[in-house]
């Protein structure tokens, strides 16, 4: 392939756009691989569109090396099918819902678990038709409130997804392990460095659930790590180690105290410790109870309700944490304080929730027998040794605080959580019977009765993982890609015209010849100099720069990764550049 700069449809930009958030988003618009369209989606350049194939070409690769075949769903959907399973409500705002000239409603498909099951039940009624692993390369869409940050929050992008059917759960199990094999080499193979971390199932359902997240400072999603074993997690995921309960009676009563001007949590520690409530000096946050009030809306209903969560006082509450506890359930800031006056704004304390008929939940660290202080749900007063299991009885518990470093690890005793941001590339799920239930798949089983199959779900964000690969692979000067997803092998810069060009048009035919892709910069109406600044923010691993030294028969080579330079005889450059990415490659050119 001989892409050159002359006729290829690219123009890079000397600045930044002004509503590039990311250095991915920022270089890709600059070297020319995307353009804007609308809001949350992108047209592909013919040199983004050379990485996103390349990354397809990685994923497909590894998927058919391990059995899975590969199909294509519509994405156009009926509404039918996500009725039945439940998702149609489910999915909420995030879905484009349409109706066709009939009146008939449809989405546009943000996944395919529905039409994967169909599928097998369509054509497969026998036990000796399994296991089996469908997958597709897709677009799909969702109805992002906030699209940004280019393609790391899009309104369409295209996704991997696959979809195993197995008899029994040892074979779930087994393709689980399978794909998470197969993911761990696909993304080595594109030069990301990536964590596996345990993680919630969302709308997917299932059991076990695991993200590969990007390591990335501009990353979505947070992660922790521990300090003394393997434990990984996505922070909606991670657990809190409780500790050990109390005797509900063993304490004194409660007492109320006025504490005016105290709606803050700093304000009533320092009231709390200047007039020694409760007998007692010594107060910190960690020791009161702090009582958000949310609003949930449950799928298909039409009025939120609220909610109220204790967490202790030194926290705060994570909005996405929730959302993941209680999903499908939307989840919101509570406003309607004009519609629910018995909720005291600032004073709010557990002991009348349960009256009031306010659903309570609490962090796992109020357990029973510990005792707090809180509001007393009058304006101006709080309450001291208010506890749980005597005063208030929680509706239940919830993962709802903010996880911080340095908080314990939930598998380990001795180890402690560091906190990283990542972009998520990928998510595997045992799904279970989740859908085969919904659509009753059955087959016949080798003892004659009905089996019901199991599956699993397994998706990599396709032109995610090109914003990825460019924020873990670029330098102030531009992206550097890795040679696996970039979009040619070798770039030619013609500093100079006539013999200078003539040379460099020649040398990237025989490049091509031998199965190399090349791009020539063989425009005449701009600067050398020009031409090396697009060279570094295209990205290429590798450019010959043929110039001043050609008459004496040299070539200078760069590397655009550790910025090393050599001049080399243009004899036998060829064969040098063809070892090189064949190498690369791992097989013959």
């Amino acid at each position: 392939m001989l892409l050159r700069m002359s006729t290829l449809l690219l123009r890079t930009l000397r600045e930044d756009p002004a509503d590039a958030e990311v250095p991915s988003h920022r270089l890709l618009l600059r070297a020319g691989y995307i353009r804007r369209a609308a809001p949350g989606g992108y047209t592909w350049l013919p040199l983004g569109k050379l990485v996103l194939d390349r990354i397809t070409e990685v994923v497909r690769g590894e998927l058919i090396a391990i059995g899975d075949q590969e199909v294509h769903f519509p994405a156009l959907l009926p509404a039918e099918p996500y009725r039945t399973s439940g998702r149609w409500t489910e999915y909420g705002d995030d879905i484009f819902t349409l109706a066709d000239r009939r009146g008939a409603e449809h989405l546009l498909a943000p996944t395919h678990e529905e039409l994967a099951a169909l599928l097998v039940k369509d054509l497969f009624s026998s036990y000796r038709d399994f296991p089996v692993t469908l997958f597709q390369v897709q677009t799909k869409f969702r109805d992002e409130a906030r699209p940004r940050a280019g393609l790391l929050r899009g309104r369409e992008f295209l996704m991997k997804d696959a979809y195993s059917f197995d008899l029994d759960d040892a074979g779930l199990r087994d393709a689980y392990g399978r794909h998470r094999a197969a993911y761990r080499r696909i993304f080595d193979r594109l030069g990301l460095d990536y964590a596996v971390v345990h993680a919630m199932s969302g709308a997917m359902g299932g059991s076990a659930s695991e993200e590969f997240l990007a390591a990335t400072p501009v990353g979505e999603d947070t992660f922790v790590g521990c300090t003394a074993c393997n434990y990984a997690a996505n922070t909606e995921a991670v657990t809190t180690r409780a500790p050990a309960a109390g005797d509900p009676a063993a304490g004194p009563a409660a007492e109320v105290h006025d504490t005016p001007e105290t709606p803050t949590i700093a304000g009533l520690v320092e009231l709390a410790n200047t007039r020694r409530l409760g007998g007692r000096d010594g107060w910190t946050a960690a020791d009161t109870l702090k009582n958000v009030v949310l609003s949930v809306r449950q799928p298909g209903a039409e009025q939120a309700e609220p909610l109220v969560i204790g967490v202790p006082g030194d926290r705060e509450v994570d909005l996405k944490r929730v959302g993941a506890a209680l999903h499908p359930a939307q989840v919101a800031v509570f406003e309607e304080w004009a519609d629910h006056p018995e909720l005291v704004r600032g004073y709010i304390g557990p002991q009348l929730l349960d009256k009031l008929g306010i659903r309570y939940l609490v962090d796992p660290r109020v357990v029973p027998g510990s005792a707090w202080l809180t509001g007393a749900n009058e304006p101006g007063r709080h309450a001291t040794d208010v506890v749980c299991g005597r005063d208030f009885t929680p509706d239940g518990t919830i993962e709802a605080a903010e996880v911080r470093a340095g908080d314990p690890c939930p598998a380990c005793d001795p180890g402690e959580l560091t906190i990283r941001r990542g972009i998520e590339i990928g998510h595997i799920f045992q799904l279970g019977r989740r859908f085969t239930d919904a659509f009753a798949v059955d087959v016949l089983g080798p003892a004659g009765k009905p089996v019901r199959p199991t599956m699993g779900c397994y998706g990599i964000g396709v032109s995610r993982a090109v914003a990825a690969i460019a924020e873990q692979h670029h330098d102030d000067r531009g992206l550097v890609w890795p040679a696996a997803v970039a979009p040619c092998d070798v770039h030619l810069v013609v500093a100079g015209k006539g013999p200078q060009l003539d040379a460099a048009l020649e040398l990237g035919g025989r490049l091509a010849a031998a199965g190399l892709r090349v791009l020539v910069d063989d425009r005449t109406h701009v600067s050398a100099g020009v031409k090396f600044t697009d060279a570094e923010l295209i990205g290429i691993p590798r450019a010959v720069v043929v110039g001043r030294r050609l008459a004496e028969g040299y070539v200078e080579l760069r590397e655009r990764a550790g910025d090393g330079r050599v001049e080399l005889p243009l004899e036998g450059v060829v064969e040098r550049l063809v070892d090189e990415v064949r190498r690369e490659r791992g097989n013959v050119v």
